[in-house]
């Protein structure tokens, strides 16, 4: 069932939105060579749980077991952190986050270069940030879930990468995952139509080659059956009468 979430709602999911972009702002700093990703989770979680009523979100749910996740190069997402995964020069790593406060829960990603990446890596995180704020326009009332997955492919398919399609954006509020499923793919003035008050999280997840995907053995981490490297950006968006407002947002 869809929950439409009232101004207050929205106005408190904007507060744990807040400190999630602060969490992402500080780990951003961290990200060099030599540092493990659970260095970075250890700092994740600090950060969070020094504001007043704030928690990780992903740790216990559906029993993963840390607040981050940190995917590395051609994994895409729920990369577990780990002391044995250091970070390399020339590596890209996404980090994917959430945090609850008062009832509500915010999720945004990030991928980041680890010191200097080669041009097509480069040009795919270019790519997928440019493919999520496409999506993010698309996202106002009036308009459709489709809107949102053509505007995302357009932009990832004109620069010959590919959209993966296993895996989706969700509803979030009440409940980290929420309906709808919010694919990034699709056809203009298809699916749900988009009311004031929803609230989603919109992530592309996008591959230098092709679109398809294998779980590792951890049955968390979720890798590219090709090898090739993976980004994924994310941010949680509200529908508004006016337009749209990002909740995690620096």
């Amino acid at each position: 069932m869809i929950q439409l979430k009232s101004t207050r709602e929205i106005d408190l999911m904007a507060e744990g939105g807040k400190i999630l972009a602060a969490t992402h702002a500080m780990l951003r700093k961290e990200v060099r060579p030599g540092v493990s990703t659970e260095d970075l989770d250890a700092l994740a979680e600090a950060f969070i749980r020094s504001h007043k009523g704030a928690t990780p979100a992903f740790k216990g749910l559906y029993d993963f077991p840390k607040t981050l996740c940190t995917s590395i190069n051609q994994e895409i997402v729920h990369g577990i952190p780990s002391r044995k995964r250091v970070l390399r020069d020339g590596d890209i790593i996404s980090i994917d986050l959430g945090v609850g406060l008062d009832g509500y829960f915010t999720d945004a990603a990030q991928t980041h270069p680890v010191g200097m990446v080669d041009a097509v890596t480069q040009r795919l995180l270019e790519v997928t940030e440019h493919s999520l704020a496409a999506g993010i326009a698309a996202a106002i009332p009036g308009n459709h879930l489709g809107d949102i997955g053509a505007a995302v492919q357009k932009v990832v398919e004109a620069a010959g990468f590919s959209v993966v399609r296993d895996l989706v954006g969700h509803g979030i509020g009440v409940a980290f995952h929420e309906e709808p499923q919010v694919p990034n793919y699709g056809k203009p003035k298809r699916g749900l139509k988009l009311m004031p008050g929803l609230t989603i999280a919109i992530e592309p997840m996008v591959n230098v080659g092709g679109p398809n995907t294998r779980t590792l053995a951890d049955k968390w981490t979720i890798v590219t059956e090709d090898g090739s490297r993976s980004a994924h950006f994310e941010h949680t968006v509200a529908i508004t009468t006016t337009g749209n407002r990002v909740l995690t947002a620096a």
